[in-house]
């Protein structure tokens, strides 16, 4: 690679994933350093819900660079509609097609897409497709847990999160800037 050259670009594919902490936060700091070259930077979280997290607050401040959808309606495994979570998913897998086809971005992340496959909401196998198709030049990021092997073979760049310890474990509570 030439540092300090303008080259042209390879779009990446890149899978967060693992059981482990640091998922989002390892995307996120990608969005960042992109957002420092004056890249746009779209991404969409798919099943985090409408919590207050420290980084939609921090979105704002890179608008019109950063474009930030949380479409999901929380944590899936304590779902009171599952039925309900599942449109909710495939409509927010839409927009990420939409995203993905129009290339205005140059990194789109892709925040805990896994689980929609996991959880067969989404074949697995149209995910890969749009990663294929996808414009030559755009990154693509995709976190959660439970990344199949093909998702991994698909990928250009792959990170898995293990956890060893939590302070969770110990009874400390997630905490505002830390976790959330």
């Amino acid at each position: 690679m030439v540092y300090g050259k303008e080259h042209k670009t390879k779009g990446l594919v890149a899978v967060f994933t693992g059981n482990g902490k640091g998922k989002t936060t390892a995307s996120l700091g990608l969005a960042f350093r992109a957002l420092g070259h004056g890249q746009r930077v779209c991404i969409i979280q798919f099943i985090k819900g409408s919590w207050k997290y420290g980084e939609m607050e921090a979105a704002k401040k890179f608008s019109p660079l950063l474009d930030f959808h949380v479409m999901g309606r929380g944590f899936t495994w304590k779902s009171d509609d599952l039925d309900k979570d599942k449109t909710v998913a495939l409509e927010a897998w839409e927009f990420a097609k939409a995203v993905i086809e129009q290339n205005r971005y140059s990194l789109v992340i892709l925040d805990e897409l896994t689980y929609l496959a996991h959880y067969d909401m989404l074949a697995e196998e149209e995910i890969l497709t749009v990663l294929e198709n996808k414009p030559e030049d755009m990154h693509v990021v995709i976190t959660g847990r439970y990344a199949s092997q093909k998702l991994i073979d698909a990928a250009d760049l792959v990170t898995e999160m293990s956890e060893v310890k939590h302070p969770y474990r110990s009874g400390v509570k997630a905490q505002k800037g830390f976790e959330f």
